[in-house]
């Protein structure tokens, strides 16, 4: 790593994009989030996941989408004008994620965050890296390398290559 990415990587650290799901928040370091867009037109793919809404053509760039509500066993909505595409990088995969609507950037720190929870009080805990204290709120922080388990990860890949 040179020393310019590790300084950005500095600036980065602690740094949470907030994000509603149903009626929880949740958030993702910002150093993996790409850009946020408007929902746009999905293309379905064939045999996937309902959760894996299919892929959008992102200017140029093939994306596939996952709609958060199914993935976290939610209730479908309607999208709407507040719902959002996170699109978020990690070295395996460009995925985008669909949210209800995206709150604010805000700052954490380490003291603030607490582990998640070892047993099972929720599918999406084995998602989660941990639980950040915001003031009397809670945000639920999500590891992008855990979100999506291999068969998914193969789907996401597939997905992205559908138009390379």
């Amino acid at each position: 790593m040179t020393a310019e990415e590790e300084q950005n990587e500095d600036t980065m650290r602690g740094r949470f994009i907030t994000f509603a799901v149903d009626r929880e928040m949740y958030g993702i370091e910002i150093k993996y989030v790409t850009e946020i867009v408007g929902i746009q037109p999905i293309n379905g793919l064939p045999e996937t996941p309902d959760h894996i809404k299919g892929v959008i053509n992102l200017r140029g760039n093939i994306i596939p989408v996952v709609d958060m509500r199914l993935k976290f066993k939610k209730e479908p909505m309607e999208y709407n004008d507040r719902t959002c595409i996170i699109v978020i990088n990690t070295e395996e995969i460009a995925a985008g994620l669909i949210v209800d609507e995206v709150a604010e950037v805000i700052a954490i720190e380490d003291e603030d965050i607490s582990p998640p929870p070892s047993s099972g009080t929720g599918a999406n805990c084995r998602y989660l890296s941990g639980i950040g204290k915001v003031g009397k709120e809670v945000k639920l922080l999500l590891d992008c390398k855990t979100l999506f388990n291999d068969a998914e990860a193969d789907v996401l890949r597939d997905g992205a290559e559908v138009s390379e």
